[in-house]
């Protein structure tokens, strides 16, 4: 693949490895490039589907054409799936990985590396948060937009179904309880906020009964008081997640403009249609 091939036509690419999990799984993703003469500000998706399911294609796919008009590249990753509670949040290696990956071939995909903003849904967001917060070198990026996304794990552990009962029940009262109680804690967004953190546009349904929006409302509260840029957009009357919001254009509308808006002032990039 060369720099002037991508740079002179939009382009779709499927089943792109970008790393192979510790179990030695392929991992991959699919992007749409949209062929721009200057390179163009790209965001990495993660999908949802509480860590245990979930597909890079249809879970996230009413993302796609919003980022693609406001001419963004964007890149959507598969993960290693939770296959035991100790597992569970732990993908966020994977997520550091694919950052590389795309900077790293930032010229083969005509995009710009310092203009690079995760995008996760639910438990996907965890896993953005989190790869944002590392600080780890090379894992630096412009933004993140969280869409409903569980930033403090211990609490949902403990009153929420969002942890899949599967996966409760084979620690739910023995020793591996506390071990995975501590272990959550180390993997929530609200416990790694800091000052310097790149910006959160946060979106939440105000009736969402999986993850209550009272998570990203306290992790904005949390990043204000730490200094950290946040903003929380509340979508009403919606639940959980961007596929059921789709049957309700009053829903999927708005928080889509806000998404497109936010990210290109984040990324400086002029205002394009972002309404469908």
């Amino acid at each position: 693949m060369t720099e002037s091939i991508f740079a002179a036509m939009p382009q779709q690419l499927r089943d792109i490895e970008y790393a192979q999990s510790t179990a030695g799984a392929s991992l991959r993703f699919d992007a749409s490039l949209p062929g721009t003469d200057s390179p163009a500000p790209a965001a990495i998706i993660v999908h949802g589907g509480a860590w245990v399911r979930g597909d890079r294609r249809t879970n996230v796919a009413p993302l796609f054409k919003p980022l693609s008009d406001a001419g963004f590249a964007w890149f959507s990753i598969s993960y290693s799936l939770a296959t035991n509670p100790l597992q569970v949040g732990t993908a966020v290696a994977d997520v550091q990985a694919a950052v590389r990956f795309i900077k790293n071939h930032a010229a083969d995909y005509h995009i710009d590396p310092d203009r690079i903003a995760l995008i996760g849904e639910s438990a996907g967001g965890q896993l953005a948060a989190m790869a944002a917060l590392d600080g780890e070198s090379g894992n630096g990026v412009k933004a993140v937009v969280a869409l409903y996304t569980p930033t403090d794990l211990v609490a949902l552990a403990r009153s929420s179904s969002f942890i899949p009962e599967e996966l409760r029940k084979q620690v739910n009262g023995t020793p591996l309880e506390r071990i995975l109680l501590a272990r959550l804690g180390q993997l929530s967004p609200i416990t790694s906020v800091r000052k310097g953190m790149p910006p959160f546009l946060l979106i939440h349904g105000d009736n969402d009964q999986i993850v209550p929006i009272e998570q990203s409302r306290l992790m904005c509260e949390r990043m204000t008081a730490a200094g950290a840029d946040c903003k929380l957009f509340t979508v009403p009357g919606a639940g959980h997640g961007i596929r059921w919001w789709e049957s309700s254009s009053a829903k999927s509308g708005p928080y889509k403009q806000e998404m497109v808006q936010w990210l290109q002032k984040q990324c400086g990039v002029s205002l394009r249609n972002a309404n469908n």
